[in-house]
C-alpha cells in the first residue's frame, strides 16, 4: 500500500470528467459575447459648444474604466447622424439635438437617452422690437451652419411663422465672431439653439445692444411640437452682479438627446449612461436635479440595455468590481449552464466509478481465492494438489503486497490478506491431517 491516493485511478478517472468539461467550455465559448473595444468615438458639434465640454468629461471618466472616447467635432446635430449612418465613419455615439429626424438607417440607430435641456436663444439688435419669430421676417439671421440641429430647428420654426429671411454668407460664426457680427451690423437676430453653457449663448446674454427675445407662446409650441416644452429663465440667473437677463424670459427648448449605432457593446451602454448620470444628473439652469438622463423625450427607439440600465441601474456586477472585471464574468455567464449540465451528472457519476475502480484492484483475488478455498470445493484434495495450492497463495501474496490503494481503503486490503492466511491455514490443516 502507497500513499493516500492512487493517482492513476483517480486520473483516468476524474480526467474524464474534466475532459468533458473542458469540451464544453469550449463549446460554449463559442457562444460568449466579444469583449468591449477599448475604443470609441463621439461625435459632437463646435468646439466652443456645451456638446463638445460634456464629451470631454465622458472621455475623462471612461479613460478611468480603460476605454478611450474620442471626441470628433462636427457641424451639429444632422451631420452627426450622417456619420452615425454611415458604415464606413467610425463613430458609435452622438449627441443629437431633439426633434431631429435620421433622413436614413433609423433602424440602425437607437437612443440611449435625453440628457439636458437646449433652449430655443431667440436674439436680436436692442432697437428692434421682436415679440415672436415673425418679426424676423425679411431679416437678416444667423441660424448656425449646415448640418447642424439649429438650423434645421430654426428653419422648421420659422415657416411655420410664415417668416422669410436672409442669412449672413458666414457659414459659421464662433462666440466672439457673433457678437461683432451684432456690433458691426451684418445681422439683425440670431437663433442659437444651445445649453446656457455655450460659449455663445453667454457672450451674447453680455454683449451690448443685443437683447434676448421673451417668447409668450411657448405653451403654443409645446402643444404642436411634443418633442418642445416650454422653460423660465428667471431674472439674475445668468448673472446676478449684472442681473443678467433682466426680467424673466420665456422660452422654449428641446432635449439634447445621446444616440447611437444599434450595435454598441452593451457593456460600453452601461458604462457611457454612468458616465452621462456622472455628467447630468445634478440639474442645471432649467434641469431639476436628478430628471437627466431620461429614456423620454426621445426621437429614437431606447436601446434596451438603456432601459434596463433606467430600470435597474449599473449591473450588479459594475457596482462591485472594475469594468474589466464586472465584463469578463459577464460575459462568461453563459458558461455557467454547460458547467452545471456536465458538472452535476459527473457528480454523481465519478466518485462511485472511481470506488469501484479502487476496490477492483482488491476484489479480483477474490475469483482466484475461491478456487483455491476446500471449503468451496466438493472434491477431494490430493498432496499434489494442495502443494500447487500453496503456492498459488505464495504467489497471490507477493502480489498483494504491492497493490496500491488510498489510506481510505486500507481495510479491504488487510481484509484480502487476512482472508488469504486463512485459506492457507485451511490448507495447511489439510495437508497435516494427510488429506487423500
Amino acid at each position: 500500500m502507497k500513499g493516500a491516493t492512487n493517482w492513476p485511478d483517480f486520473w483516468s478517472t476524474y480526467g474524464i470528467g474534466v475532459a468533458f468539461v473542458f469540451g464544453a467550455f469550449l463549446i460554449a465559448y463559442q457562444f460568449v459575447n466579444p469583449a468591449p473595444p477599448k475604443h470609441i468615438t463621439i461625435a459632437t458639434g463646435a468646439v466652443d459648444g456645451a456638446y463638445h465640454r460634456f464629451a470631454e468629461r465622458y472621455a475623462a471618466l471612461l479613460e478611468d474604466s480603460g476605454i478611450t472616447l474620442e471626441v470628433r467635432s462636427t457641424a451639429g446635430s444632422v451631420a452627426n447622424l450622417a456619420l452615425l449612418n454611415d458604415p464606413s465613419e467610425k463613430v458609435d455615439l452622438a449627441f443629437v439635438q431633439g426633434g431631429v429626424e435620421a433622413q436614413s438607417g433609423r433602424g440602425a440607430l437607437v437612443g440611449l437617452g435625453s440628457i439636458f435641456l437646449e433652449p430655443v436663444w431667440v436674439f436680436h439688435r436692442a432697437d428692434m422690437e421682436v415679440h415672436d419669430l415673425r418679426d424676423l421676417n425679411a431679416r437678416r439671421v444667423y441660424i448656425g451652419p449646415d448640418g447642424s440641429g439649429t438650423q434645421d430647428l430654426a428653419l422648421r420654426l420659422l415657416a411655420e411663422n410664415g417668416a422669410t429671411i436672409t442669412r449672413p454668407r458666414e457659414e459659421r460664426f464662433d462666440a466672439p465672431g457673433l457678437v461683432a457680427a451684432f456690433s458691426q451690423g451684418r445681422i439683425d437676430a440670431a437663433i442659437v439653439v444651445a445649453s446656457p453653457l455655450a460659449g455663445s449663448v453667454r457672450a451674447l446674454l453680455a454683449a451690448e445692444g443685443v437683447a434676448l427675445m421673451d417668447n409668450a407662446r411657448v405653451a403654443a409650441y409645446a402643444r404642436r411640437d411634443r418633442s418642445l416644452i416650454g422653460v423660465l429663465l428667471p431674472r439674475g440667473t445668468i448673472d446676478l452682479v449684472e442681473d443678467r437677463p433682466s426680467r424673466d424670459i420665456r422660452l422654449i427648448a428641446a432635449t439634447a438627446m445621446l444616440a447611437a449605432r444599434k450595435t454598441l457593446h452593451p457593456a460600453l451602454t452601461d458604462l457611457v449612461l454612468e458616465a452621462a448620470d456622472e455628467v447630468h444628473s445634478q440639474g442645471g439652469v432649467f434641469e431639476e436635479a436628478g430628471a437627466f438622463p431620461s429614456p423620454h423625450h426621445m426621437n429614437l427607439p431606447v436601446s434596451a440595455d438603456a432601459e434596463r440600465f433606467y430600470e435597474y441601474g449599473p449591473p450588479l456586477l459594475r457596482r462591485y468590481l472594475p469594468f474589466w472585471a464586472a465584463t469578463l464574468l459577464d460575459r462568461l455567464k453563459v458558461m455557467l449552464l454547460p458547467l452545471v449540465a456536465v458538472m452535476l451528472p459527473l457528480l454523481r457519476v465519478t466518485p462511485p466509478l472511481y470506488r469501484w475502480r479502487v476496490r477492483r484492484r482488491i476484489y479480483r483475488w477474490y475469483e482466484e481465492l475461491q478456487q483455491i478455498d476446500p471449503d468451496l470445493q466438493d472434491h477431494k484434495w490430493g498432496a499434489t494438489k494442495l502443494e500447487r495450492n500453496l503456492s498459488e497463495l505464495d504467489r497471490m501474496e507477493r502480489e498483494v503486497l504491492h497493490v496500491s490503494v488510498p489510506l481510505s481503503y486500507a481495510d479491504q486490503l488487510y481484509d484480502l490478506r487476512l482472508h488469504i492466511g486463512l485459506v492457507r491455514t485451511r490448507l495447511n490443516s489439510l495437508r497435516d491431517l494427510g488429506a487423500e
